[in-house]
């Protein structure tokens, strides 16, 4: 038999392939790679010539050519947009399930390009696509970083297109993955060759995010300078330019570092049109003043009540449930709140009750600023009623919900309960001691405040002293007597013996935040310089009622999108003091109730527990209680709210000399809690 050859064993007889075949063989048994290499011994056999590096590398190209060829013929531009071209509202409910408010009307107006001004659209393109013209719709060295992100899991990296922006945002999603970007640069590529630049520049100012729920530079323009697009200059085309950039970023009105930024950003921008060609330098040279944009407007909201409900009901909703501001402004969420219809509307009258019975004889001057906030909590942190002013369409500051008023005397019974879970110390270097509800104090006026070391001295060199209200002594009263009663002394003394540091890690335990706390001085047991919200002064007293566990306030108990639940992040209830401390606690808010600073509480239910608040300026006066059902805080203050400077309780009537507040405050709820029983 011939061994090898043409002829060999399983090789096919050259007469067979035909002419062409045969002329072809050679030349493919040459390109047939010798591998391993004849020639070489040992590893180096393995490793492939340059030759071979090249055909492999030769190979590999044309093939990834191929597929993106195969890829690009099959791929189509989507016939429907993302759901923001189809903007729904946002539906609110109240706890019994019917419809509270909507919001989110369509915040999208096509503008043709022609009507947007060339310097506003030279703005846009200096800060996200100078090359917009000339390019093929994709940034190479933008498509480079995106990779390099994608695999390292680095930070979304900037450098896409004007036409990959639109894209993205118009047919694809957010996720950062490598088959998002390669489709993104395929209908970029495919978009670009079919479309004209000045179409997909109207459809990208026409659909991107601008911030304040809006969609398009029209709206953008209406939201933060209130005129048509038409009418913007260039300095104001610059900065809505910057908000593409990210508006959570950029928007002056969300907080001094926004504003920062934003002024950085259009300045950026105008230098970068100077560059481009869209200004000349003297044009740059007149923009000098950063164009402040108007506040957040409040078109689509409701008013009255209702709106301090949705605002907080929407900010729960988008912390608790993860959603970014510009999916929420995408609508179609439904919101189901804990707020209950009739407590509100009992809340509401209550207060507006109140309202009505201010001084009608010394009106406008004395009781033009005086002011109601009220919060309703169940013992599970659930919100149940809220009042937060007049009208949100007409003042948008919540009463309820504001730290700018001093807690008074209301913030006692946390420094109550501080000690009974902490102790005390008298003397340096001793332990920690004990007390109970019968633990006896000072309780009269002008008692020098002791330290462990003597007598505490103030900045200015005198002796602290404290001071009861009306210059009462109460003579030796126990911790029990002196919170019903509102003996300030011995709160004073306590607050020291202590430690004025425990007393406020308590109370941030119970609720209150700790921004809202004020400065570590004797004073600070009486509340005098810490203003929480009536709405965390109520989640603390609840605290009371619920054996000591803490849930905070909460509004939202479910939400969904289209039907499809939205998961939320729940407070979980957590303890805050032991149940025992809760209930002798509870025992002297019920004798404030029954035979103390509230007794005329009584009237209105036999069983609540709650304490009446003083300010030493007589600047506020609160009300805290709790019943089996919920717990309430009402405040009473006068406040201009063009600096937020508390004033004097002066011509609101009531029966109590030199309190009207904190009765004022007691007639809310009790008229409250008559409507709701």
């Amino acid at each position: 038999m011939r061994q090898g050859g043409v002829g060999a064993v399983g090789a096919v007889p050259e007469r067979a392939l035909g002419p062409v075949a045969a002329r072809l063989r050679p030349l493919l048994r040459r390109m047939r790679p010798a591998y391993p290499r004849p020639g070489r011994s040992g590893w180096r056999r393995w490793i492939p010539s340059w030759r071979q590096w090249l055909g492999a590398c030769l190979y590999l190209f044309s093939g990834l050519v191929a597929f993106v060829g195969i890829a690009y013929a099959t791929t189509d531009i989507p016939d429907d947009l993302n759901s923001f071209a189809t903007q729904q509202d946002n539906v609110y409910y109240w706890a019994d399930g019917s419809t509270m408010a909507r919001t989110g009307w369509v915040s999208r107006q096509e503008m043709p390009l022609d009507k947007v001004p060339p310097k506003v659209r030279g703005a846009v393109l200096a800060a996200e696509n100078a090359s917009f013209y000339t390019d093929p719709g994709v940034s190479p060295s933008g498509v480079l970083r995106a990779v390099r992100a994608a695999l390292t899991g680095g930070e979304t990296q900037g450098g896409s297109t004007i036409t990959q922006q639109y894209v993205k945002n118009a047919y694809l999603n957010q996720d950062r993955t490598l088959s998002r970007k390669f489709t993104e640069i395929l209908l970029a590529l495919k978009l670009d060759n079919q479309t004209s630049k000045n179409q997909i520049l109207q459809d990208y100012l026409n659909t991107s995010w601008f911030g304040r729920g809006t969609y398009g530079i029209q709206r953008a323009s209406q939201a933060y300078y209130g005129k048509d697009v038409s009418k913007l200059n260039a300095s104001e085309g610059a900065f809505l330019a910057s908000l593409l950039k990210g508006a959570g970023l950029y928007d002056p009105a969300l907080g001094e570092e926004n504003h920062k930024r934003a002024v950085e950003r259009w300045s950026w921008i105008l230098d970068r049109m100077v560059d481009t060609g869209q200004l000349t330098p003297a044009e740059r040279a007149s923009y000098t003043r950063f164009p402040e944009p108007s506040g957040p407007g409040t078109a689509g909201t409701p008013g009255a009540q209702n709106g301090y409900l949705v605002e907080m009901a929407k900010a729960y909703a988008i912390k608790a449930g993860h959603i970014k501001d510009s999916d929420f402004d995408l609508g179609g969420y439904q919101i189901y709140t804990t707020f209950e219809q009739s407590r509100m509307a009992a809340l509401t009258d209550a207060v507006q009750k109140a309202q009505k019975e201010f001084d009608p004889d010394k009106r406008p001057d004395t009781d033009t600023h005086a002011k109601i906030g009220a919060a309703s909590v169940a013992p599970d942190g659930r919100l149940l009623a809220v009042y937060g002013g007049p009208d949100y369409l007409k003042q948008g500051f919540n009463q309820a919900n504001s730290t700018t008023i001093p807690v008074g005397t209301a913030f006692t019974p946390l420094v109550y309960a501080a000690a009974l879970e902490e102790g005390v110390v008298r003397s340096r270097g001793k332990d920690r001691t004990p007390v109970s509800p019968s633990t006896v104090y000072d309780g009269n006026d002008q008692v020098t405040v002791q330290t462990p070391e003597g007598p505490y001295w103030d900045r200015s060199g005198k002796v602290v002293k404290g001071h009861n209200d009306g210059n009462k002594s109460w003579g030796q009263v126990t911790l029990r007597q002196a919170v019903a009663n509102s003996v300030n002394t011995p709160m004073l003394q306590l607050g020291l013996d202590v430690g004025l540091d425990r007393v406020e890690t308590f109370a941030e335990r119970a609720g209150l935040l700790p921004s809202s706390l004020g400065t570590r001085i004797p004073t600070f047991s009486l509340g005098e310089n810490s203003k929480p919200s009536a709405l965390r002064m109520a989640g603390a007293y609840a605290d009371f009622a619920a054996d000591g566990m803490h849930t905070d306030p909460y509004s939202v108990r479910s939400a969904s999108r289209n039907g499809t639940a939205v998961p939320l992040d729940p407070p979980k209830p957590v303890r805050a003091m032991s149940a025992k401390t809760a209930r002798s606690v509870t025992e002297s808010l019920r004798d404030a109730v029954t035979e103390g600073s509230a007794k005329t509480a009584a009237k209105a239910h036999p069983g609540a527990a709650g304490k009446t608040g003083t300010t030493a300026a007589n600047t506020a006066g609160w009300f805290v209680a709790n019943t089996e059902k919920e717990t309430t805080a009402v405040v009473v203050y006068r406040m201009a709210l063009t600096d937020l400077i508390a004033l004097p309780l002066t011509g609101l009537g009531g029966d109590a000399p030199g309190t009207p507040g904190s009765e004022r405050a007691v007639r809310v709820w009790a008229d409250y809690i008559r409507a709701v029983k």
